[in-house]
């Protein structure tokens, strides 16, 4: 333990010192960082909107009505131009389609690998063919980021540089795991294997792997896949998801707990910082355990300064590009477990749009969750009803865009497309999507 923990704590001290501007030297198993780099505003700093003369002027709607839409439907040319058709025909004015899945890429990019349902597409970028064809309808796009969830529970990537197989040491750790894993080199393949089995036998909670928000390297990986999504595609938006933990029992990897330790040092008197310094040697969470409204506040602390960090310099460069981000419904769970702070994020100005994905059958729970949505923006058009038609029917459906409205919300997003066209068809001569579109959106 106490050699892990010197080790631990010398790989932490570099980094650190790399976030403060000194000369890091990488070692061997490291790979470059992005070359998609911006260097963040300190916390407090005003946004400063630089005018684009040439970026067209962003769709604006009196009610947003939009789709997510699921990576497997962005995996062929025939598949994307029948979604866009569709979902005109319907009535929607706004696509928000998934384009980093599980740390891959279904457009072209060269920080992350290409998808692996997309590798036998030859050359088609599916977002760029979205963006071309929803245009040309007079639609809006906004490009759907999973932020930490990096793969699912089954099977690994195949891709050497997947974020999975190339940096292992990036991962977040269940509590569960923390110990047993602080004894593995995280490129040893028991460590990514243990974590996937854990997700395997916790599939129900746990939606698969996540990567770490307080690493350095993670976050400058997602502003990376920002700034270029941001730079080289024509969007109307872009789309955090999976911005937060996936519950209070991550993240227990080594280089978080010593982060902390780092990060807590200056929050606590010298005596008490040196008797838990003590018991860390014998207890690897004799910190979080002792602090932990504090292990707390620094898990959200880093979940809060990606979306900060990212908004600002995507407002630097394009300031009418939408900044939203699809996040728990339940206010007080999102911040107690998911160290998801959204409510904060709205008042603080550093996002554009919440959409809170109040999925459930159930009205008037819908009602209330969208009613302290919109309380939290206080503009309308500063939050989208995110409704769950997978758990509807068509019916219950247009009965919670009915709900959303006389909330005063500025738009719904319905998940999803993919569920609307496949097991929620319906009858093929009036499937979900047209009976929607006809009985709310006057198509």
């Amino acid at each position: 333990m106490r050699c892990r923990l010197a080790v631990a704590r010398l790989v932490t001290a570099v980094v650190l010192a790399g976030s403060w501007g000194c000369t890091v030297v990488t070692t061997p198993v490291e790979r470059p960082r992005p070359e998609v780099r911006v260097t963040p505003r300190p916390v407090g700093d005003p946004v400063v909107a630089v005018p684009d003369a040439s970026m067209r002027p962003v769709r604006e709607f009196a009610e947003v009505r939009a789709l997510w839409v699921v990576r497997y439907t962005m995996t062929s040319e025939s598949t994307v131009r029948d979604m866009v058709d569709r979902a005109e025909r319907a009535g929607i004015n706004t696509l928000i389609v998934q384009v980093r899945g599980r740390a891959d890429a279904f457009y072209r990019s060269g920080l992350e690998p290409r998808a692996e349902p997309m590798r036998g597409e030859g050359g088609l970028d599916p977002l760029e063919l979205t963006i071309q064809e929803a245009h040309r309808r007079g639609m809006a796009v906004h490009a759907w980021v999973n932020t930490h969830l990096v793969w699912g529970p089954a099977g690994l990537p195949t891709s050497p540089d997947h974020l999975v197989n190339a940096h292992p040491d990036w991962l977040s750790v269940p509590r569960g795991l923390g110990k047993e894993l602080v004894a593995v080199d995280p490129f040893d393949p028991r460590f990514v294997s243990r974590l996937s089995q854990n997700a395997r036998e916790n599939s129900r909670t746990v939606e698969g792997i996540y990567s770490s928000p307080s690493h350095p390297d993670v976050q400058d990986r997602v502003h990376a896949v920002w700034m270029d999504l941001a730079e080289r595609y024509d969007l109307d938006g872009i789309h955090f998801d999976y911005i937060r933990f996936p519950s209070g029992e991550y993240d227990y990897s080594i280089g978080a707990l010593e982060r902390f330790r780092m990060w807590v040092r200056g929050h606590l008197a010298p005596a008490r910082f040196a008797e838990l310094d003590g018991a860390y040697e014998r207890d690897l969470y004799a910190f979080v355990d002792a602090e932990r409204d504090r292990w707390a506040e620094f898990r959200r602390e880093h979940v809060t300064r990606t979306v900060e960090r990212i908004y600002r310099d995507i407002k630097a460069r394009k300031p009418r590009l939408v900044v939203s981000a699809a996040v728990i419904a339940d206010a007080e769970l999102a911040y107690g477990d998911r160290f998801q702070d959204w409510r904060a994020w709205l008042r603080d100005g550093i996002l554009d749009v919440a959409v809170p994905m109040a999925y459930t059958p159930d009205d008037a729970r819908f009602e209330s969750l969208v009613r302290v949505a919109r309380e939290a923006a206080g503009r309308p058009e500063r939050v989208w009803a995110g409704i769950g038609a997978y758990m509807n029917t068509a019916d219950g459906t247009m009965e919670m865009i009915d709900i959303a409205r006389t909330e005063g919300a500025g738009g719904v997003v319905l998940f999803s497309y993919d569920w609307a066209i496949g097991e929620g068809m319906g009858d093929p001569a009036n499937p979900f999507l047209t009976r929607v579109g006809r009985g709310r959106f006057g198509r």
